[in-house]
C-alpha cells in the first residue's frame, strides 16, 4: 500500500469514526443524564429503571440485524459501485423495522408485569420497573427505524446526517427529561416519557432523509428475506448478549437493592464506553464492507490491524480516564453511601477490562463487515455461556458480592479477544465481491 493510499486510509477511517462516536455518544449520553436524574429520586428508582433497560435491551436484539446487517450489505454494494442497491437495503431494512417494532410493543404490553418480575421478583423494584417500562416500550419503533437509518447511511459513508439527526433527537429529550421528572412531578414515569419522544423524533427524521434519497420506497420480499437471512446468526449472537447481562442483572438485584443500583451506574458507563469504543468497528463495518465489495483483499486485512491498533487506544485511554474518576463519579449518580460503596467494589474490573474491550469491539466491525456472522455468533455464545453467565451465578452462589459479577464480564471480553484475534489472523473471513 503506497503512503498515499494509507493516508486516505486512515483518513476515511476517522472520518466514519468520528461520527459513528457522535451518533453512539448521544444516546447514552442521554441515558446517563437520565440515570442521574432517576439517581437522585432514591435507590428504588434506580434500580428499577436498571431492570427496565435491561428488558428493553432484550427486546431490542431482535431488531439487531436492521442496523449491522443493513451496514454490511450495503456496504459491499457501495464498493461494488452499486449505491442504488446500497440504499434499497435502507428501505427495506426500514420497512422490518416498523413491523418488528410493532410487534414488540405488542409483545412487551402483554408481558411487561411477568417480565418484570422475573427479573426483580415480586418487589417495590419490580413495581417502578413495570411502570417505567410500559411507557419506554411505546419507542421500539422509532428505535428500530433509527437503527436501520443508521445501518445503510454507514454502509454508503454518509457521515454528517446521521450525527445531526441522533443529536437533535437526543438533545430534546435530555433536556425534557428532568423538567418531567421533577417541576412536573411524574417521577420515574416522566423518564419514560422523555424515553419515547427521542426515539418517535429520531426514528421520524431518518424515514425522511431516506424519502429523499431513494429511488423508491416500495417493498422488496427478496431483499428482507436476505436480510433476515444474514440477521439470524446476528439475533443469536445478541441473544447471547442479552441472556448474560440480564442474568448479571437479576443476581446484582438479589444481592440488594444497593448492589443493583451500582450495577445500573456500572452497566451505564459500560455501555456508554463500549458505544464510543464501538466507533471504530462502525468505521471498519463500512470500510472493510467496501474493500471485500471491490474484491479488495489487502486493504480489508490491513483495515482490520489498523482499527485494532486504534481501539486498543482508545480503550487504555477511556481505562485512564475512569480510573481518575474512582472516587468522583459516582457520586455523580447518587447520593447514597451504600450505593458509592458497591460502585467502588466494581470499578477495578471496569477499568481494567477497557484496553482489551477497545481491540475486541475493533475486530467486531471487521468481522461483522466482512460477513463472518456464523462465526461472531459462535465465538460469542462460548464466551456467554462459557464466562460470563458461570461467573456471574458463582458470585451469587459463594457471595462474591458485585465485584464477583463484573469478573465475568471481564472474563466474557477476554474469551472473545481471544477467538476474534486468531480468526482475524486466518483469511476465511475474507469473502470477495457482493454475493447475495
Amino acid at each position: 500500500m503506497s503512503s498515499d493510499t494509507g493516508a486516505h486510509t486512515t483518513r476515511s477511517l476517522l472520518a466514519l469514526a468520528g461520527s459513528a462516536f457522535i451518533v453512539l455518544a448521544a444516546e447514552p449520553s442521554y441515558l446517563l443524564v437520565d440515570t442521574a436524574v432517576v439517581g437522585h429520586l432514591g435507590p428504588r428508582p434506580l434500580a428499577g429503571l436498571g431492570v427496565a433497560a435491561a428488558l428493553m435491551a432484550l427486546l431490542t436484539i431482535v431488531g439487531t440485524f436492521v442496523e449491522y446487517g443493513t451496514t454490511a450489505r450495503a456496504a459491499r454494494w457501495f464498493g461494488a459501485g452499486r449505491r442504488d442497491a446500497a440504499i434499497n437495503e435502507g428501505v427495506q431494512a426500514s420497512w422490518l423495522a416498523v413491523g418488528i417494532g410493532v410487534g414488540i410493543v405488542v409483545l412487551g404490553e402483554a408481558l411487561a408485569g411477568p417480565l418484570t418480575e422475573l427479573l426483580a421478583g415480586a418487589s417495590a423494584t419490580q413495581h417502578a420497573a413495570e411502570s417505567w417500562f410500559r411507557i419506554g416500550v411505546l419507542g421500539m419503533p422509532g428505535v428500530l427505524l433509527v437503527l436501520a437509518g443508521n445501518g445503510w447511511m454507514r454502509g454508503v459513508q454518509r457521515t454528517r446526517e446521521p450525527v445531526w439527526i441522533v443529536l437533535a433527537a437526543n438533545a430534546l429529550s435530555a433536556a425534557a427529561s428532568p423538567v418531567l421528572v421533577y417541576p412536573l412531578g411524574l417521577g420515574l414515569e416522566g423518564s419514560a416519557i422523555a424515553n419515547v419522544g427521542a426515539q418517535a423524533v429520531g426514528g421520524a427524521l431518518f424515514l425522511r432523509a431516506l424519502h429523499r434519497s431513494a429511488a423508491s420506497l416500495r417493498p422488496d420480499r427478496t431483499v428482507m428475506r436476505a436480510q433476515v437471512l444474514v440477521g439470524r446468526d446476528l439475533i443469536l449472537r445478541a441473544t447471547a448478549f442479552q441472556v448474560a447481562f440480564l442474568t448479571a442483572a437479576g443476581v446484582a438485584s438479589r444481592m440488594g437493592t444497593s448492589q443493583i443500583a451500582a450495577h445500573q451506574i456500572g452497566l451505564q458507563l459500560w455501555e456508554f464506553t463500549a458505544l464510543l469504543l464501538d466507533s471504530f468497528a462502525i468505521a471498519a463495518q463500512s470500510l472493510v464492507g467496501a474493500a471485500l465489495g471491490a474484491s479488495n483483499a489487502a486493504a480489508a486485512r490491513s483495515m482490520a490491524w489498523q482499527v485494532s491498533r486504534w481501539g486498543l487506544y482508545a480503550g487504555v485511554g477511556f481505562a485512564a480516564l475512569f480510573a481518575a474518576g474512582w472516587v468522583l463519579i459516582p457520586k455523580l449518580f447518587t447520593s447514597s453511601a451504600a450505593v458509592q460503596h458497591q460502585a467502588h467494589l466494581l470499578w477495578p474490573w471496569f477499568v481494567g477490562m477497557l484496553p482489551a474491550a477497545g481491540v475486541v469491539f475493533a475486530l467486531d466491525g471487521v468481522l461483522i463487515g466482512a460477513g463472518d456472522n456464523a462465526f461472531m455468533r459462535t465465538i460469542t455464545i462460548v464466551a456467554a455461556v462459557g464466562g460470563y453467565v458461570p461467573l456471574t451465578l458463582a458470585a451469587l452462589h459463594w457471595h462474591w458480592g458485585i465485584g464477583g459479577v463484573w469478573a465475568g464480564l471481564t472474563a466474557f471480553i477476554l474469551v472473545r479477544l481471544v477467538g476474534m484475534v486468531a480468526r482475524t489472523r486466518g483469511s476465511r473471513w475474507q469473502v470477495l465481491g457482493v454475493g447475495e
